[in-house]
């Protein structure tokens, strides 16, 4: 007999030994109990109300027959109860229950052990019994079989067998209360067959029932069933009710008014046939509807009213860019014979220049002046395929291509489509964009242009496309092909000066909210910030330095209570800094061995330094500053020329074989390449070669032979503009080239001197100077 060992009353519970049970407790005395227990060796005893309804039992009111169980850990779920994790240990018999201070105690003895030492053949069967009874009840109940067969797996025992299957049992707690006060193991697993045996027949017997309730619900009340409890979960989820047909219909009043093409109207159609029968709740569902919208948000058949009417575009253009008169006068062009022809589609142009000449903007006009909706793709960077053309709806979150969106943006067919920078589209292993841009662009194929995600072709050919680019020589050439090259030039500086005062000057002013009244510019001060501060093709920085100056105006206007500011040459510092660029003729004097080229790049015209020196050596020629292949071609065969004139020009032969020669162009981290720098390096070779200094205020450009002979190159207009812009006035250049002077401005013209070369020798007759100082500069260097 063991006494005054801490007791908790079970409501609606029963454990056996040999199992690991869990339970939850919550009422005061209960809770005083299991710490009681835990302040001392863990051990309390559990047993059964009779009455799960008494909050507070009394002996009377208990099951004698319990069990003795050793907690493994108490975890607190929550503040008003805890859970507890308990090994049962011994079956036992109550003595006696009572309170002391608010805590259960009991007086208990263990029972013994139902056992017998030779267990007979019928309790081996019944055990077998038990098993197949218990699997078939795991099966009915859908409790896992697998799971069932690992607990009992290696359980020897009978009457431990039977206390781990009674544990896992749904049924009263009564009845198991009468299994584990059963003392023989025969009676005790009869018992617990029966038991088991019984719910199974319940188990049979409720599924007979469901299945012939199932079988007797006709059609009708199966869906009105299903519906009810979709609308119901669409209640408690707080979702519209968006009935499916009626979006369907909607769809397809739509369509009716669209009037498509046959087949673009067979598909559309289909699909929502589909979406009609799928789950709302699907995500199958919502890329059907998004696929569905995207057909029926395209223009098919909504286009602008486009302006033919050429004084009016003609006046637009001109009140919104200034110059440009080769785009203009094409886009007059265009609009005449649409006028004409009632509709003609003309070609697709390329708009090519340096950053900053207005490229874009132009275009912008241009839609502007014709009454199209603007939409603008840049293409720089683009490397996949997919961005043009879409992605296939097999693929999870497909989206159409770019195109497409575009048209869906612009709400019209027709709009002015500007495809930005094509010259900088690339290409990977995800496709390459320029191919997928063939059918956009090719006036035989955009009419039927078909997006991967859409699957039904669209018309393109109504819309007007401009392309931008910096140069033609990354453009792929079947692109180019297709496409009508305008050129757009630098600016002047005149042109400048104009475009800051009438357009830069009051845009600036806008956006910072300062009227003409407070701020003025001079004319010089413009042609400073033009040649002091912002040397470049374009005007891009030279809005910038507005932008710069109406800032600080800005500030001291709040800060020093003065409201007029006039920006002049001798204040200009104070708002923008020091000079960035020297004086125009700085540092132009005659130098032995050092010319002055001229350069085409991607953002224009640049003049270009080229040194040579001569050093004691073996006859190598040294070649720096980031030469490529044809440039380093061109001062081999500038060299070769030169030895094979030096006895003419009294150059003696043992200076090729007694000294290295070096080529050098400056901005070292900068690539160069290209045949046009030809007779400028030639020029600078014969200046170290026969000692005599030449002219740098005279820049060159042109391709040479061994012979001699001085080739055309290509950027005449942007190399010249870049020249004048540093002062130069007096420019060489192959006599073929002579046709390419009549793109120059005018009023630049007049200002230059230009000499057209045949040969060599007529560069080295303008440019090489025979006097005392190049004697006497060539002997200090030597």
């Amino acid at each position: 007999m063991k006494v005054r060992v801490p007791f908790i009353p079970l409501r609606g519970q029963t454990f056996f030994p040999n199992t690991i049970v869990g339970f939850d407790i919550g009422r005061d005395k209960s809770l005083k109990s299991l710490d009681a227990a835990m302040s001392e060796d863990k051990h309390l005893i559990v047993a059964t109300q009779r009455d799960i309804s008494i909050n507070a039992p009394k002996e009377e009111d208990i099951f004698t027959t319990g069990v003795e169980i050793r907690v493994k850990q108490v975890i607190k779920r929550h503040e008003e109860y805890v859970r507890v994790l308990a090994e049962c240990v011994n079956r036992i018999r109550l003595s006696a229950v009572y309170d002391e201070d608010d805590t259960l105690y009991c007086d208990y003895e263990v029972l013994d052990t139902i056992s017998e030492e030779n267990y007979e053949l019928n309790v081996i069967a019944l055990v077998r019994v038990l098993k197949e009874t218990y699997f078939s009840y795991v099966e009915m109940s859908n409790s896992g079989e697998a799971a069932a067969r690992a607990l009992i797996d290696g359980v020897e025992d009978p009457v431990e067998l039977a206390y781990t299957i009674a544990g896992e049992l749904a049924v009263p707690y009564d009845v198991l209360q009468g299994l584990l006060e059963l003392n023989s193991v025969n009676e005790l697993i009869e018992q617990l067959i029966e038991t088991i045996s019984r719910e199974n027949e319940v188990l049979t017997l409720t599924k007979r029932i469901n299945n012939r309730v199932m079988q007797n619900m006709n059609k009708g009340q199966r869906e009105y069933y299903l519906r009810e409890q979709l609308n119901v979960i669409k209640e408690e989820l707080g979702e519209n009710d968006d009935d499916s047909d009626d979006e369907a219909d909607g769809w397809l009043k739509k369509l009716d008014e669209l009037k498509l093409d046959e087949k673009v109207d067979e598909k559309l159609r289909k699909e929502i046939s589909k979406f009609r029968k799928m789950n709302m709740m699907s995500p199958d569902a919502n890329v059907s509807r998004t696929y569905i919208e995207t057909i029926l948000e395209l223009p098919w058949n909504k286009e602008s009213r486009v302006n033919t009417n050429i004084r009016k575009a003609e006046k637009t253009l001109n009140n919104e860019h200034y110059g440009l008169t080769k785009v203009k006068e094409r886009i007059i062009e265009q609009l005449a014979v649409m006028h004409l022809t009632k509709g003609a589609k003309g070609p697709i142009i390329c708009l090519v220049g340096p950053p900053g000449v207005g490229k874009t903007s132009i275009a912008r006009s241009i839609a502007h002046a014709t009454n199209r909706e603007f939409v603008r793709m840049s293409l720089g960077g683009v490397r996949d395929e997919a961005e043009i053309r879409g992605h296939r709806r097999t693929y999870v979150g497909a989206i159409p291509g770019r195109v497409i969106n575009n048209f869906i943006e612009a709400g019209t067919n027709n709009p002015l489509f500007l495809l930005d920078e094509i010259d900088k589209i690339g290409s990977d292993f995800r496709g390459d964009p320029a191919s997928a841009l063939l059918e956009v662009l090719d006036p035989e194929q955009n009419k039927t242009f078909t997006d991967h995600y859409l699957e039904v072709p669209f018309d393109l050919s109504r819309a007007m496309f401009i392309t931008t680019a910096n140069t033609t020589q990354t453009i792929p050439r079947a692109l180019l092909d297709r496409m009508e090259v305008i050129e757009l030039s630098s600016y002047i500086e005149e042109e400048k000066v104009h475009i800051a005062e009438n357009y830069l000057i009051p845009k600036q002013l806008k956006e910072h909210a300062i009227r003409k009244s407070q701020l003025s510019f001079s004319e010089s001060v413009i042609r400073d910030i033009i040649n002091y501060y912002t040397r470049e093709a374009g005007v891009r920085n030279l809005e910038r330095a507005i932008g710069s100056i109406c800032r600080k105006v800005a500030k001291n206007i709040l800060t020093e209570k003065k409201h007029r500011y006039l920006i002049t040459s001798r204040n200009l510092e104070k708002y923008l800094g020091k000079k960035i660029f020297r004086e125009d003729l700085d540092d132009l004097s005659p130098q032995i061995g050092v010319t002055t080229g001229m350069a085409w790049t991607a953002v224009g015209g640049v003049t270009l330094e080229i040194e040579t020196i001569k050093m004691p050596g073996s006859g190598k020629l040294i070649l720096t500053g980031q030469m490529g292949d044809v440039m380093k071609e061109s001062a081999q065969a500038a060299l070769g020329y030169i030895r094979s004139v030096a006895s003419k020009y009294d150059i003696p032969d043992s200076i090729f074989k007694d000294n290295d020669l070096q080529v050098h162009i400056p901005e070292g981290a900068t690539p160069k390449d290209g045949p046009s720098a030809g007779v400028t390096m030639c020029s600078a070779l014969f200046s170290t070669l026969s000692g005599k200094r030449v002219r740098r205020d005279v820049a060159m450009t042109g391709e040479i032979t061994l012979r001699g002979r001085i080739l055309p190159v290509g950027g005449i207009k942007e190399k010249v503009l870049a020249a004048y812009r540093q002062g130069i006035r007096k420019i060489l250049l192959p006599a073929d080239n002579k046709r390419d002077t009549e793109e120059i401005p005018l009023s630049v013209r007049k200002k230059l001197d230009f000499v057209f070369l045949e040969t060599v020798e007529d560069a080295f007759k303008e440019i090489i100077l025979e006097d005392e100082a190049s004697k006497k500069q060539d002997k200090a260097s030597s």
